[in-house]
């Protein structure tokens, strides 16, 4: 999934009147990183070329399966090396000399900092504050007359020594990387007043200014940062995790009262006469960074989505330790609430409304909830004695379309989730659609799952059955929200939300294996008759003969 803080842009134009050039670029999203990179063919047109079109996929490809404990550093450094060392031996096996050379600049982007490397005059600049500075080390040779000559590039000796640099990102920075046909023609000047329009307009405009006519391969990529990564600006914050927690202890001014969950990571507190709520990472978080970078995401999920459906969410600039800071609500839990009253229909109407606008408002950060169900659902009544609803758990949020995630409790999960195939609206839409037969009729619709346990799954009973004063209509709703094959199920969040909205347009629901009789009493009972009376006149004329 691309980085949406990231926009990037590439283009290349041959020298001269030539159709191909030996340059060749990248530009790739892998998991959070953002790999750029820019190689500059030395050599024979195809040779030259073949090389720079090499090293571009071979970086790419190795960052893809990049062992997770490497830092960049060492991916860089050791992948560069490698396809140094692959090319110069392919060289001297074919050609009996060095052939398959080329430069090589590179940028990976994760979070806010940015790492690169370069071998040859292919060049990394920073345009920042209206001004561009170079990041990178042109290897090329000192002695007088010889400026132009290589001292350094990919393929033309046995081992290389990249050029390595780190710096920090921020928000409107532009990094641009660039091979030497672009700055041997556009001044510091003029890339600082072209930079703003894009690779196209940056090389478009270095030809024009050689009356189209490029005595060099020309390319540009540009990486522009659109807003600063604050999830990972959070997780490279260095707060301790508390081992373990206890009450009336004070943490920035909050006294914990109260935990409210069994591992005690999640406490009631006060501070000045006001109730809050604690979230802490949890204590795996200390050795795990997986485990860290799930609690990162969830506190900066808190914080960014704010909407009714939530409860506000903060995280203090000054803390600590690792937590965020949740309101109270004043009410429980949708399953406590469950046990002691039934909830009306009206209300049934109102959570399901309620829960489909709250997924459609993810759906804008292409994220969903990921584990709908009463225990998430806060419910208590306002100043009116009318029910309202707010979600919870941000911990379970995550993007739509994961297929890696483990989001989710059994009894709520979609049959092809139990297959592994991706979250999706019609896979939270059965979640909802089972909470809401839960809420009215209090019962499964396909029995209680536990972990681990591959369910069958038949036909759900009509929820009317057990619950007499479910309408027709919100029967068909439910079922179709619940159906087994997702086909027959919403596949949008609008489509039921229309449905609730628009009771005299829903159309009956059956499962795939009910009888014609389920289906349409009136057409089987009219059948039924017709065969019927046919019968008895054939036996009143057989009678009569």
């Amino acid at each position: 999934m691309a980085q949406n803080n990231i926009k990037s842009s590439g283009f290349s134009l041959a020298k001269l009147k030539e159709l191909r050039g030996d340059d060749f670029y990248d530009v790739k999203t892998i998991g959070n990183l953002t790999v750029a990179i820019v190689c500059d063919g030395v050599g024979s047109a195809d040779e030259g070329a073949q090389a720079a079109s090499r090293v571009t996929t071979y970086l790419i490809n190795n960052f893809k399966i990049r062992p997770k404990s490497w830092s960049i550093e060492k991916s860089l450094k050791t992948f560069i090396k490698s396809i140094n060392s692959i090319l110069y031996k392919e060289s001297m096996i074919s050609y009996e000399r060095t052939e398959l050379v080329t430069t090589l600049t590179i940028v990976v982007i994760e979070g806010n900092r940015l790492y690169g490397a370069n071998v040859g005059d292919s060049r990394v600049y920073l345009y920042r504050d209206k001004k561009i500075n170079q990041l990178s080390l042109d290897h090329v040779m000192s002695e007088v007359g010889y400026e132009n000559v290589l001292s350094e590039a990919i393929g033309i000796k046995s081992d290389v020594e990249p050029y390595y640099f780190e710096n920090i990102v921020q928000k409107d920075d532009k990094i641009l990387l660039c091979s030497d046909g672009l700055y041997t023609i556009m001044s510091k000047n003029r890339l600082e007043d072209g930079i703003s329009l894009g690779a196209t307009a940056l090389v478009k405009k270095a030809s024009k200014l050689m009356d189209d006519n490029l005595p060099d391969d020309t390319t540009a990529v540009i990486v522009e940062i659109l807003e600063a990564n604050e999830m990972e600006i959070l997780r490279r914050q260095n707060l301790p995790i508390p081992q373990s927690l206890k009450k009336a202890q004070i943490i920035d001014g909050y006294i914990l009262e109260k935990s409210l969950i069994q591992n005690e990571r999640t406490w009631l507190c006060s501070k000045k006469n006001k109730h809050y709520i604690l979230k802490f990472a949890p204590k795996e978080a200390i050795e795990d960074e997986n485990i860290l970078d799930l609690f990162v995401k969830e506190a900066w999920n808190a914080k960014r989505l704010k909407a009714d459906f939530f409860p506000k969410a903060v995280i203090p600039k000054n803390r600590t330790e690792r937590y965020y800071v949740m309101q109270t609500f004043k009410g429980e839990d949708l399953d406590k609430y469950l046990t002691h009253k039934q909830i009306t229909i009206d209300d049934t109407i109102q959570l399901a409304q309620t829960l489909l606008k709250m997924s459609q408002f993810l759906l804008k950060y292409d994220l969903v909830h990921g584990d709908i169900k009463p225990n998430n659902i806060m419910i208590a009544k306002d100043a009116d004695e009318n029910l309202e609803f707010k979600i919870i758990d941000y911990g379970s949020i995550t993007e739509i379309f994961s297929t890696d995630t483990r989001a989710g409790t059994p009894s709520y999960l979609s049959p092809e989730r139990f297959l592994n195939e991706s979250i999706s609206e019609t896979t939270e839409i059965f979640s909802i659609g089972v909470t809401l037969y839960l809420a009215l009729t209090g019962k499964f619709p396909y029995g209680e799952i536990e972990p681990f346990q591959t369910p069958t799954f038949k036909d759900a009973t009509k929820p009317s059955v057990y619950n007499k004063n479910i309408p027709t209509w919100l029967d068909s709703v439910i079922l179709r929200s619940i159906a087994i094959e997702k086909d027959k199920r919403y596949q949008h969040y609008s489509e039921m939300l229309y449905e609730l909205q628009s009771p005299q347009n829903v159309k009956a629901f059956f499962p795939k294996n009910s009888s014609i009789i389920q289906r349409s009493p009136v057409v089987f009972y009219r059948t039924a008759f017709t065969i019927m009376f046919i019968v008895n006149i054939v036996l009143l004329v057989w009678c009569k003969l």
